[in-house]
Formats: C-alpha cells, sequence, structure tokens
C-alpha cells in the first residue's frame, strides 16, 4: 500500500475553499493515525472514479469535509501524485438504506487546483449540480419507496381423484374442508389408503356422487383433478392426509 507523504496545507486549503462557495460552508480537518482511520468518513464518499480509487489505493494521512448549512457535504483530500491539485468528492446522504439509492448514478469527484477560488468554480459549476440532482433523486425514492414485491399467489387448493381398474375412485384432500365434502357425498374414508373411495358397484350412482361432491367442492373454491390408476398396485400415497370428517360436520368458524 503506497504510503505518499502530503506535504499540502489541506486544512488551510479547507477552510478557504468553504469560504468561497455559494452558502454558507465549514471545513473540518482530520489527521489519521492509521491507514484504517480514513474510511469511517471515507465509506460516505459518492464516487466511483477518482477519489474512491485514490481511497482504496493510497494511505491517506488527511482529509478534510466541508459541510454545508443544510447538511450537504463535500470531502476534500489531496490528489496522489499531483502536487498541485486536490480531490473533491460529495459525501451520500448518510442513514439511508440502499433502496434510497435505486437508480441513483454516483455523482463523481473532481480533480481541482491548489487555488481556492478557482477550485470553489469548478466545484459550483460541475459537481454540485450533479450532487444536488442526485441528493433529489435519493429524497424522491425516500418520499416514494418501491412498492414491496408481491407474494406469489397460493396454490389453488385441488382434491385429487383417481379412477381404478375395477371403477373404484379414490380421492385425495387436501383440507378438512374437502374431507367433509367428499363425506358427505358418499366417500368413505380408508385409513390404510390415506384416501377416500368410492366403490364403483353403481356407477350411475358413483357419478351422482362426483358430481354434488364437485359442486360442493367449487363451492369452497377447491378444484378437482381426475387422473388414471398409477402403474403400480394398489393406491399409492403422496402425502400426510387430514384425518376424515365427522359423520355429521361441525359449524364453520372463522
Amino acid at each position: 500500500m503506497p504510503d505518499l507523504k502530503d506535504p499540502r496545507d489541506l486544512e488551510s486549503f479547507g477552510i478557504a475553499l468553504a469560504d468561497e462557495l455559494p452558502g454558507h460552508w465549514h471545513s473540518t480537518y482530520h489527521r489519521h493515525a492509521e491507514y484504517a482511520d480514513q474510511f469511517p468518513l471515507a465509506d460516505d464518499v459518492w464516487d466511483m472514479n477518482l477519489v474512491s480509487a485514490a481511497i482504496a489505493d493510497i494511505v491517506l494521512e488527511q482529509d478534510a469535509v466541508l459541510t454545508r448549512d443544510d447538511g450537504a457535504r463535500l470531502y476534500v483530500i489531496g490528489r496522489p501524485r499531483h502536487d498541485e491539485e486536490y480531490l473533491v468528492a460529495a459525501m451520500a446522504p448518510s442513514g439511508l438504506g440502499p433502496e434510497a439509492f435505486r437508480g441513483v448514478r454516483e455523482p463523481d469527484g473532481i480533480a481541482v487546483p491548489d487555488d481556492p477560488a478557482r477550485a470553489a468554480k469548478d466545484v459550483t459549476s460541475d459537481l454540485l449540480p450533479r450532487y444536488e440532482k442526485a441528493a433529489a433523486l435519493v429524497q424522491h425514492n425516500v418520499d416514494h419507496p418501491a412498492p414491496a414485491p408481491l407474494s406469489p399467489a397460493p396454490e389453488p387448493e385441488r382434491v385429487v381423484m383417481t379412477w381404478y381398474g375395477d371403477g373404484l375412485l379414490a380421492a385425495k384432500s387436501t383440507s378438512q374442508e374437502a374431507a367433509r365434502a367428499l363425506h358427505e357425498n358418499g366417500f368413505t374414508w380408508d385409513p390404510s389408503e390415506q384416501a377416500f373411495v368410492l366403490s364403483g358397484d353403481d356407477t350411475a350412482h358413483q357419478a351422482r356422487c362426483v358430481r354434488e361432491a364437485g359442486a360442493q367442492l367449487a363451492r369452497h373454491d377447491i378444484g378437482v383433478i381426475m387422473r388414471h390408476p398409477p402403474s403400480g398396485p394398489g393406491l399409492q400415497t403422496t402425502a400426510a392426509q387430514p384425518a376424515p370428517a365427522p359423520t355429521r360436520p361441525a359449524a364453520r368458524t372463522r
């Protein structure tokens, strides 16, 4: 990590630059004993170009922060390897989450000459307008946060009915409401198969029970899926099922 001694009088330059800028600014000077000391302030530097590169690559012995009465802040350091120039960057508004900066481009800092009057003109004509625009966009994001993403709609409930070769119909329910509808329309709970079954001895009766169960399920927004039998023998349990509904169902409650 290069450790370039910076002989410039940054403290005096910061004060002079603050006096030259339009509005009311004051300068706060900081001296750093160690490399890590530069980051608590540097982390707020709103730059992805010259200034951030200097902060990352050079051990900065000193910096200055210029603060305007409304809270706007500018970060000032000597430009490495350019003895007659300084770097000035905006500092991002503090205390905001990443969503506040959504879609906002960083108002990258600029190099200015070692002349406070000329430097103030460059900051006023170039950096500050971009800073004000970016800050306004951040405030807009704060005032108009993006809506929270909608949760995916829950999968609609379905009762799966499977026909078997001997005419037996087996139904898998996913809720007590579905179990009740099946039970009330002729289906019988078979604990060994974990399914409601309806024999095919009387096909007309079986068809009527299926229609009436389907209509009752539809009133509760529960669909019905009809399937052919699985290739293996017997009924296949794919998921734990609710207990069968009682013969006389209890009243619904909310």
